[in-house]
């Protein structure tokens, strides 16, 4: 029979779907979205027995909710296309060293600024984890961050341990809310962070993990958390958590993504 008959295209296009279903799987994996996932393809594969059926009347119905679907779809999972595509390009970029892209956004003249930016920001979780001072810092890369910068107050200002300290400080004015890091200068601080909607968030993690996840999730920024409860420094990026590093650590991680 026709349908036995597997060509090396045929073969390809199912390994293709496979992996692209799998990455989708693993960007949403844990989150209200993997549910709505699994939906579609039952619905998808209930059409598919249908029109394989001939049962002209259901496979017209079906077929028009497909059709208006898919627009739906869009929507429903607009954050996590993006994700995935995001997800796509930095890979790319990362693993070419000597792409354009690569070349274009790097910029190796400010390798020795960008150490001493990951100095300051380790010393400065440093002391804010042995006074247990929360705080919650952003370093921006490739992925725009003006949606977040606008949230909350510029300051452009030159990169200090004191300027970290004193803008997380209980009482300051600014302390509520993420220090934004661009160009090793603290752009902007009291922003507001989107939370994480991933479902498998340990209880004891607060409102500022669940923003570094948030943020770390849908942009290729990186986030530097220390909690305020137990004074632990978190580095969080691609979604994924390091928890109760060191400042040694911490300096180490920093550095390797200025690279």
């Amino acid at each position: 029979m026709d349908f036995i008959n597997f060509s090396f295209i045929d073969i390809l296009d199912i390994l293709m779907v496979t992996f692209i279903l799998y990455q989708v799987y693993k960007l949403i994996k844990g989150t209200a979205a993997l549910n709505i996932f699994i939906a579609v393809i039952l619905f998808y594969v209930v059409y598919l027995l249908v029109k394989a059926l001939k049962m002209e009347l259901m496979s017209m119905i079906l077929g028009q909710f497909i059709g208006v679907g898919m627009i739906a779809l869009i929507i429903l999972f607009q954050q996590e296309i993006r994700r995935f595509l995001l997800h796509v390009g930095t890979t790319y970029i990362n693993r070419s060293r000597n792409s354009i892209l690569r070349r274009f956004f790097s910029n190796r003249d400010g390798a020795k600024m960008k150490t001493v930016t990951a100095q300051i920001i380790a010393e400065g979780c440093a002391n804010m984890s042995a006074k247990n001072t929360g705080a919650l810092i952003v370093i921006g890369r490739i992925s725009s961050l003006e949606i977040y910068v606008e949230t909350g107050d510029i300051i452009d200002a030159q990169i200090s341990v004191r300027l970290l300290e004193n803008i997380f400080f209980k009482n300051a004015p600014l302390h509520d809310g993420a220090v934004i890091i661009l160009n090793n200068k603290i752009h902007a601080a009291r922003c507001i962070l989107p939370s994480s909607e991933n479902m498998d968030i340990p209880a004891y993690f607060g409102m500022r993990h669940r923003a570094a996840l948030g943020i770390t999730e849908i942009t290729d920024a990186v986030a530097v958390v220390v909690s305020e409860e137990t004074g632990w420094i978190s580095y969080v990026e691609n979604g994924k958590i390091e928890n109760n590093i060191s400042p040694d650590k911490l300096r180490e991680l920093l550095i390797a993504i200025f690279r």
